[in-house]
C-alpha cells in the first residue's frame, strides 16, 4: 500500500517520522556530551578553575572547542581570549556535529541556514590562585539578498540551439550572503561550560 504513495509524499513521510523519532528520543546519537538532560541544573557561568597553570587551562579549553567541532580562528594570549571560526549549524541529519544543542536548534538548522561562533575568555582572579573562565556563543542567521542560481542548466543542452561550449558557467549565488545576528545561544554555552567543568575537574 505504501508503494502507491507518490515518491515526493514518501520522502515527506520519512522526514516527519525521522523528526518525531529524533525529538522523542531521550539521547540522540552523538549527544552524550553536549545534550544536558531535562532535569540537569544549568551550569552557572563563569566557571572558576583553581589552578595557576595557565597552559593547562588554555589547552583544555581548545580541546573542548575541537570536541564540539569548532575551528580556532584566533588565540589572543595577551587578552586571554580564544575565538572560533563561524561554524554552519548542524541539521537533524548530522547528529555527529555537536554545535546544535537540542531538537529545536537542529530543526532550525535544517530549515534555515545558521552559524555559530564561540568565544572563551579566561582571566586570573585577584588572589592569583585560579582563573575565571567564561563562554559566549553567538548565533547568526543567513540573509540571502540575491538568487541562488544553482541549477543543472550548465550541464544540459537545448535541441533548438546550436551546440556552444561555455567553459566557465556561472554557478552560485548572484550576491554574497549576509548574516544577521540572532543573539546568544544559551544551550550551547551551557553544554560547553559543562564539558569544561568536567575536564578541569579531572
Amino acid at each position: 500500500m505504501f508503494s502507491r504513495v507518490p515518491l515526493k509524499n514518501q520522502l515527506l513521510i520519512f522526514v516527519l517520522i525521522f523528526s518525531l523519532g529524533y525529538g522523542c528520543a531521550s539521547a540522540p546519537l552523538g549527544s552524550s556530551v553536549n545534550m544536558p538532560s531535562a532535569n540537569a541544573q544549568p551550569i552557572a557561568g563563569p566557571l572558576y578553575v583553581t589552578t595557576t597553570n595557565e597552559e593547562l587551562v588554555w589547552e583544555r579549553a581548545v580541546d573542548v572547542l575541537h570536541d564540539f567541532n569548532f575551528q580556532i580562528e584566533r588565540e589572543n594570549r595577551l587578552g586571554k581570549v580564544i575565538q572560533t571560526s563561524p561554524k554552519v549549524g548542524a541539521s537533524l541529519f548530522e547528529p555527529w556535529h555537536k554545535d546544535a544543542v537540542g531538537f529545536n536548534s537542529r530543526l532550525e538548522g535544517t530549515l534555515q541556514s545558521v552559524r555559530r561562533t564561540v568565544q572563551i575568555s579566561m582571566q586570573p582572579d585577584d588572589q592569583g590562585t585560579g582563573y575565571v573562565v567564561n563562554v559566549a556563543a553567538y548565533k547568526e542567521r543567513e540573509d540571502l539578498p540575491g538568487i541562488a542560481a544553482n541549477s543543472p542548466g550548465a550541464a544540459t543542452f537545448e535541441e533548438s540551439q546550436p551546440l556552444s561550449r561555455d567553459l566557465n558557467p556561472v554557478v552560485g549565488q548572484t550576491a554574497p550572503s549576509r548574516w544577521i545576528p540572532a543573539g546568544r545561544d544559551p544551550l550551547l554555552e551551557q553544554a560547553i561550560m559543562a564539558k569544561l567543568q568536567a575536564v578541569y575537574s579531572q
